[in-house]
C-alpha cells in the first residue's frame, strides 16, 4: 500500500493507513500542507506561489513561502505561538531588539538553519552556534534551500557611529520565487543600500538616534526603487511623512502597517 493511500474493503468500509490517522490526530502536516498556509498577512505573488508577510513587532517579522518559514530577528517567544517552526532564522545584529538568545532557544527547531554575522554567532549558546551559518557583508549562501546574501548595514553620521559600525551587522537580500526581498537591519542611507538593484520588497528602518531620519530613508528608497517598501523599526518616526517624501511619482508602493499594536 502506498503511503497515505485509502483502501476500501469488500464490505465497503474505508481503511486509513496508520500514518495518516496519526497525522490527523496530532496535526502533523502531510506533504501537501504548506507552512505559508498557517501564516496570515500580506500576500505578494511570486513565480511559484505567494510570499506572505506576517508582522510581529518593531524589527521582528515572519515570511512564509511554499513550505518554508523564515523568522527575521525573532524577539519575544510568545509572539510566535501557533506559527510553524522556522526553516530559517535571519539575525541582523547584537542589540536586544534583534538578537534574543532566550527567544532563539525557544523557537529554533533541530533542523532550523540560522544565518548571522560573526558578532551575533559569538554570543549564541553552543547548540545554536552549531546550527548557524556565519556570513560577512558581501557573502552569499543557500541555507535551508533559500538564497541569502548578506549586505552592509551601518551608521554614517558622526554622532551615530557608536551604534552600528561598518562590518559588524548584516542586512540581507533573500530570493523567494524569483522575488528579491531586502531587509535593511539597522542602518543609515549608505551607498550600498542606494546601489541595490531589482529589489521587489524592502523593509527599511528609520528611527533616531539609532538609524536614520524619514528624509534619509525616503531619499534612499527613491534611488534604489523597490517595487514595495515597508517602513519598519520606526518607533518615534513619522511614517506618513516618509510616505509623502517617497511620493507617488517614485513608482514605489509604500505599505504602512502598525508594527506596535
Amino acid at each position: 500500500m502506498r503511503q497515505n493511500q485509502i483502501l476500501v474493503t469488500r464490505s465497503g468500509r474505508f481503511v486509513l493507513p496508520v500514518s495518516l490517522i496519526f497525522g490527523l490526530l496530532v496535526g502533523v502536516s502531510t506533504p501537501l500542507a504548506r507552512s505559508a498556509d498557517k501564516i496570515d498577512g500580506d500576500h505578494i505573488a511570486t513565480s511559484d506561489g505567494d510570499l506572505i508577510i506576517h508582522l510581529i513587532n518593531h524589527a521582528t517579522f515572519v515570511m512564509g513561502w511554499k513550505d518554508k518559514t523564515i523568522y527575521v530577528d525573532p524577539v519575544g517567544a510568545k509572539r510566535f505561538d501557533g506559527l510553524p517552526k522556522p526553516d530559517l532564522i535571519l539575525v541582523t545584529d547584537i542589540h536586544g531588539d534583534h538578537q534574543s538568545n532566550e527567544t532563539l532557544e525557544a523557537v529554533t527547531g533541530d533542523k532550523t538553519g540560522i544565518v548571522a554575522p560573526a558578532a551575533v554567532a559569538e554570543k549564541l549558546p553552543e547548540k545554536l552556534r552549531k546550527q548557524t551559518v556565519v556570513l560577512a557583508n558581501g557573502e552569499t549562501k543557500s541555507v535551508a534551500g533559500i538564497n541569502v546574501e548578506a549586505v552592509p548595514m551601518y551608521n554614517l553620521t558622526a554622532d551615530r557611529l557608536k551604534y552600528h559600525n561598518k562590518g559588524r551587522g548584516n542586512g540581507y537580500v533573500v530570493t523567494l520565487g524569483g522575488k528579491r526581498v531586502y531587509i535593511s537591519g539597522d542602518t543609515e542611507d549608505i551607498p550600498e543600500m542606494r546601489a541595490l538593484k531589482n529589489i521587489d520588497v524592502a523593509f527599511v528602518c528609520m528611527n533616531l538616534p539609532y538609524t536614520m531620519t524619514e528624509e534619509q530613508a525616503a531619499s534612499a528608497v527613491r534611488e534604489f526603487k523597490p517595487k514595495i517598501v515597508y517602513p519598519y523599526h520606526y518607533r518615534g518616526s513619522d511614517t506618513g511623512k516618509f510616505q509623502k517624501l517617497v511620493g507617488p511619482d517614485s513608482g514605489v508602493e509604500v505599505r504602512l502597517r502598525d508594527w506596535y499594536k
